[in-house]
């Protein structure tokens, strides 16, 4: 019987072990987030901007004690995401400023960890911008620029935000990240479908241009890219593919195909769901041919205290406000995530 009890207890002490090691593996990923943060400004307007309606005078009545709760609310989330001490890059969306982003990195949520970030102020009426915070420690920058995104021509709304490009050594491999906030799909598909396209290219000429040099190279897209994964703009023009086994190794795989199609997405409009917020690999991180980053999984991050429960919205993102109602959410958006295991 002794014995018995004996085993038993080491059998105890190896499930333990195991699903400490197993939890610690998936710890020591290096992540890689994306999240639209809804409307993230601060509370000062700036003249050259159409800014007024995010101000304490403004119709959402957005004051310091508003914009400081936005911002213990964003960490919070930035906290929960996975990874080797949280996400080593960040792609953010609807960022108005440095500010914002200086003010974001100093909360206790996050400060530790030090994140610096990448920004510059684009040509958005409204004022706001795409950023990426990064964790010095796992990610060191060697060239940040804004991509244009050429409307001219295009019938409807001629501005919208940069591409931010940013390459840099993420944790000994090199890495081409791009951040994106596709044109809306503000007056329908016919209007607005070209921008998208035309957006998707910028990514799509900055790529072939890199690989064209170095063929192995990496490269991240990421964003609120306003179409799905079975959109034109990114399964044509971006040519990015569902299925691994299609991916050539200059070529794009978007693991959020298979997701989308599972019936889920990041936003719900008129009861049903987009998956428009999205990253998108090259196919050098499915091949693996030095031995450095490569794909593990995605998901969408979804923990249960940014999904609202309110009767009608049950499981839809939280958001910031409810007309213009502030109602301490998060945005309207859930976050994804890209795991690259070592």
């Amino acid at each position: 019987m002794l014995i018995n009890k004996n085993f038993l207890l080491l059998l105890l002490a190896c499930a333990i072990s195991f699903s400490g090691c197993a939890q610690k593996a998936e710890d020591h990923d290096i992540t890689v987030a994306f999240y639209n943060c809804e409307n993230f400004f601060d509370t000062v307007h700036d003249p050259a901007k159409n800014d007024e309606e995010f101000t304490p005078e403004g119709k959402y009545h957005y004051t310091q004690k508003i914009y400081e709760q936005k911002l213990h609310n964003i960490a919070t989330v930035i906290q929960s995401m996975p990874g080797q001490d949280g996400p080593a890059l960040i792609g953010m969306a609807e960022v108005e400023n440095n500010t914002v982003l200086q003010d974001l990195a100093a909360q206790p949520e996050i400060a530790r960890r030090n994140y610096k970030y990448e920004w510059f102020s684009g040509p958005d009426p409204r004022g706001i911008n795409v950023a990426m915070l990064y964790n010095p420690a796992l990610f060191k920058v060697l060239k940040a620029e804004p991509l244009h995104v050429d409307l001219t021509g295009v019938s409807g709304k001629s501005i919208t935000r940069d591409v931010l490009h940013v390459y840099g050594i993420l944790n000994g491999d090199t890495v081409h990240v791009f951040v994106n906030h596709w044109p809306s799909r503000l007056g329908g598909e016919e209007q607005s479908g070209p921008k998208r396209a035309i957006a998707a290219k910028v990514d799509k000429d900055a790529i072939d241009a890199i690989m064209k040099h170095n063929p192995n190279a990496k490269a991240i897209v990421m964003g609120d890219l306003n179409d799905n994964p079975t959109d034109n703009s990114v399964v044509n023009v971006l040519g990015a593919k569902g299925n691994k086994n299609d991916v050539a190794p200059t070529g794009m795989y978007d693991p959020f195909t298979e997701i989308y199609a599972g019936g889920t997405g990041t936003e719900e409009y008129k009861h049903s769901w987009n998956l428009f917020d999205q990253v998108i690999i090259s196919g050098s991180f499915l091949q693996n041919k030095n031995h450095k980053l490569h794909f593990d999984k995605a998901e969408i991050f979804k923990p249960d205290f940014i999904i609202d429960k309110y009767k009608g919205h049950e499981g839809e993102p939280k958001r910031s406000f409810v007309g213009t109602h502030w109602i301490n959410g998060y945005s309207d958006h859930f976050p994804v995530i890209l795991y690259l295991a070592r």
